[in-house]
């Protein structure tokens, strides 16, 4: 897809008009005022869409005079738009529109899982996000009933408390893989792959690897850390399926997710996890991952989300199991409006992890690293150093979670009623409803 060569500037009086949406009317934020960056955003995440994402943050509910549905990325998502039904045909009563789906479609005796909105929160590794961070995702998603990743970093003490509502995540590394969080998690996920670094594995630099983070993942402090890539013990379908048997075998109640990036045979790759035993199939497309991820794999390597899921949502069709598995996508999804558009795509779901960090105060600086110092993000998110992550008071954290999910679950439910749809599950596969704004249909 086609990027805008130079980055839309930002709009200063916009800036000026909305800096208040990152602090007023929270009572746990006590850290005095901020300096407004010079710059914000890029051309996909604008300098409106930043600041619309934190109103709905601050608010609960969507902006007047900010453009919070698409960037300006001239491709993806932001080149799609619905076509909408005639006015007096719209579902009046959108709070009665089902947003709900299920995640194990396959039929067998594990859980039966199905959070009330099509969304569930993307891996971020401890050490790469501080407890704090992950702790406010955990206790949102228990909050609305749905589930959030640990990514590839362990699984901290405290996340114990929200254990049904947080998924362990095996990945290349192993790191922090132990028998006791896969027994307590709803969902396991094998990721395969990312698609922000495909083929290139995981790594966690010196500095950010510090004694707690070392002792999660079994490592010495202060010594980067790599996944490799691939899983050295699989090579096929075989492979994958004992896998799966392992953890089946620790925990028999969870669901198997399987995260994988989008190659050319993404399709195949999601037919093989289906027959390995897989309940959700993950799809992870380029252009995600936050500025951690190096720029040219996420922009050049994976196929890009929009693609990949139609091509793996008509090839289960064809293969004749495509209502026996949940097929979650993720990768560049930052609105209400992206996420419909995904489902009508081919997706069930969706997961969000920048999205988040944006809620809670992201400015989108791809400072994720910190720099030479290697300390983290200066606001206090992408970072363990124990004065940086204080900035991110968990309860000031989950209530902007919590009110940017109300204002999503009213996007998609607003979207539905202008397609007369009274079920998000309805609007899975409609590519009728879509137009591409680059001309067609």
């Amino acid at each position: 897809m086609a990027m805008s060569k130079e980055p839309k500037k930002p709009s200063i009086d916009l800036i000026n008009k909305t800096t208040h949406l990152m602090h007023d009317g929270m009572d746990a934020i006590a850290f005095g005022e901020f300096e407004i960056p010079p710059a914000l955003g890029d051309a996909r995440w604008t300098d409106e869409l930043i600041l619309s994402t934190w109103h709905m943050a601050a608010t609960g509910k969507v902006p007047e005079n900010l453009n919070y549905k698409t960037g300006d990325s001239n491709g993806g998502f932001d080149k799609l738009e619905f076509k909408y039904i005639s006015e007096k045909d719209w579902i009046k009563n959108s709070d009665e529109i089902e947003t709900g789906i299920p995640l194990n479609r396959r039929g067998d005796e594990r859980a039966k899982l199905n959070p009330p909105i099509p969304i569930y929160g993307g891996g971020m590794s401890y050490g790469s996000v501080s407890v704090n961070v992950m702790m406010a995702r955990a206790m949102n998603a228990k909050k609305w009933n749905t589930y959030m990743s640990t990514g590839e970093g362990g699984y901290p003490e405290e996340l114990y408390q929200c254990k049904d509502h947080v998924i362990t995540q095996v990945a290349t590394g192993y790191f922090g893989v132990e028998e006791r969080s896969i027994q307590a998690a709803p969902i396991v996920e094998f990721k395969y792959a990312q698609g922000a670094k495909p083929g290139l594995g995981g790594h966690l630099l010196a500095s950010k690897a510090g004694e707690e983070v070392a002792k999660m993942r079994g490592s010495v402090p202060f010594v980067s850390l790599f996944s490799p890539f691939p899983f050295h013990s699989t090579y096929s379908v075989e492979d994958h399926s004992k896998h799966i048997d392992w953890i089946q075998t620790v925990n028999p109640n969870a669901l198997i997710s399987v995260k994988v990036s989008t190659p050319h045979d993404v399709d195949m790759v999601a037919v093989g996890s289906y027959y390995a035993g897989a309940h959700i199939i993950h799809l992870d497309g380029g252009f995600g991952g936050t500025g951690a991820a190096p720029e040219i794999a996420k922009k050049n390597i994976a196929m890009p989300i929009e693609l990949a899921i139609p091509k793996v949502h008509k090839f289960l069709i064809k293969e004749g199991i495509r209502d026996k598995v949940t097929l979650i996508a993720s990768g560049g999804i930052r609105t209400g409006d992206d996420i419909a558009k995904a489902i009508a795509l081919g997706a069930d779901g969706v997961v969000l992890g920048t999205s988040d960090l944006v809620a809670m105060g992201c400015t989108r600086c791809s400072n994720c690293e910190g720099g030479p110092s290697g300390r983290g993000c200066p606001w206090g998110l992408t970072t363990t150093d124990i004065e940086l992550q204080e900035w991110i008071q968990q309860e000031w954290a989950i209530k902007r979670l919590d009110n940017y999910y109300t204002a999503i679950q009213w996007r998609i439910r607003d979207i539905l009623s202008k397609l007369g749809l009274d079920d998000v599950k309805k609007l899975v596969g409609r590519t009728d409803l879509l137009k591409y704004l680059g001309g067609g249909n």
